[in-house]
């Protein structure tokens, strides 16, 4: 296995110290836009079914549901590379992104897509999120 450099060591620290629970929003609500990190860690051997099932459906429902995604991206670690993917989401503020994320688990359509997708076993083995704000000097801001 490939040893990680200080700066990777650096981002590793940085996005493992943003993780949380699935859906446990804990910021007090407010109008603020937020921002959630989020990590899947694939079962082996499925994540190019995971990747195609973004690819194919999940960033469409996500629009459908006010979810705006800012990106999707792989670790560059070797290992890691093989059952990772991580995407951050822009939300209104924490009341939207609880809503949105209810709607989303209740939609017909995600249900048939999840169903049908882990029909020959689960994708995941494990989500990890957390919400985070923009600080004043950021540029997402």
């Amino acid at each position: 296995m490939q040893r990680l450099g200080v700066k990777h060591k650096a981002v590793m620290l940085l996005l493992t110290g943003f993780i949380l629970l699935p859906l446990s929003i804990t910021a007090e609500t407010s109008a603020e836009k937020i921002y959630e990190i989020r990590t899947y860690t694939s079962a082996p051997g499925k994540l190019d079914e995971l990747h195609a099932r973004f690819r194919d459906h999940t960033s469409r429902l996500f629009a459908k549901h006010s979810m705006r995604v800012i990106g999707y991206w792989v670790p560059v670690d070797d290992e890691l590379s093989k059952t990772t993917l991580m995407y951050i989401l822009e939300h209104a503020n924490t009341e939207a992104a609880q809503s949105s994320w209810k709607a989303f688990g209740q939609d017909p359509e995600w249900q048939t897509i999840a169903e049908t997708t882990n029909a020959n076993g689960a994708l995941l083995i494990n989500i990890e999120s957390s919400f985070m704000t923009a600080t004043d000097y950021s540029p997402v801001r």
